[in-house]
């Protein structure tokens, strides 16, 4: 039996974070789950939950606590996935976060927005530009070995919400950071993509359900239903996999066709 690979994932102990740790665990990868706690208060959910799951997969989970936008804390992320397992051959950037109050875009405060920028963009920047150089470094002593890094921005990187501005602009610059870093990869044999959700269904929509079960109803969606986090996984799984290794600095949109123009 080949060797596991190994995938980094944050934001791995909730919504689509655990639906991406769960599908590459069943299709044959050994995770790191990093979040900001082990478990919620009630102990039904978090990452020790997700590790759980996915050891019922057979797969080996290693949870890393830690706040994503401390770059201080990249460094003992990295260190401790190395310790367990001696190399990441994935990265995916999925911690983010929504304002903590939706409001007009003429209402966000400063707080607000440093808060969503700090932890959507800062974070996923800095820690993949620690990994990169990681992989940069495991790629000269290993030609056969095959990284890859995949972002998870979102649908409003291109559309707008008026009552969540600081979102929107956190995922467009994440989209822009996938593009660029794809760029600047792609000479050493690092493929970078993009994957941009549309309406999944989490713990970050279900204050808004009944409006997307409206706009859903209506045609938003074109495949009418909303996404799961296990919709996300699939994708994410299939680009670690190499099935898209020609497609480096790729956009996948999983929307339900959302990127469909009409009229």
């Amino acid at each position: 039996m080949d060797k596991r690979k190994v995938a980094l994932i944050t934001g791995a102990s909730r919504g689509i974070g655990r639906g991406i740790a769960l599908e590459m665990a069943k299709k044959g990868f050994n995770i790191a789950g990093n979040a900001t706690r082990l478990s919620s208060p009630d102990n039904k959910s978090g990452l020790l939950e997700v590790k759980k799951r996915a050891e019922e997969l057979e797969a080996e989970f290693l949870p890393v606590q830690g706040d994503i936008s401390d770059l201080d804390f990249h460094e003992k992320l990295i260190d401790e996935v190395m310790q367990k397992f001696g190399v990441i051959d994935v990265l995916v950037n999925n911690a983010g976060v929504a304002p903590l109050e939706r409001k007009d875009m003429l209402e966000t405060t400063p707080e607000s927005f440093d808060r969503v920028l700090s932890i959507n963009i800062r974070g996923a920047f800095f820690l993949t530009q620690k990994a990169a150089r990681l992989m940069i470094e495991l790629k000269q002593k290993s030609p056969d070995y095959r990284p890859c890094i995949v972002f998870i921005s979102s649908v409003s990187a291109v559309l707008s919400s008026l009552s969540r501005a600081e979102y929107c602009i956190s995922k467009a610059a994440l989209s822009q950071a996938a593009h660029i870093y794809a760029h600047r990869l792609a000479g050493h044999g690092i493929n970078v993509y993009e994957i941009r959700p549309g309406i999944i269904e989490t713990d970050m929509t279900k204050s808004v359900k009944k409006k997307y079960d409206r706009l859903i109803s209506e045609g938003f969606v074109p495949q009418k239903r909303w996404g799961t986090p296990e919709d996300v996984g699939k994708a994410v799984a299939a680009l670690a996999r190499g099935e898209f290794a020609y497609s480096t600095g790729a956009v996948i949109e999983v929307s339900g066709g959302m990127n469909i123009r009409m009229f």
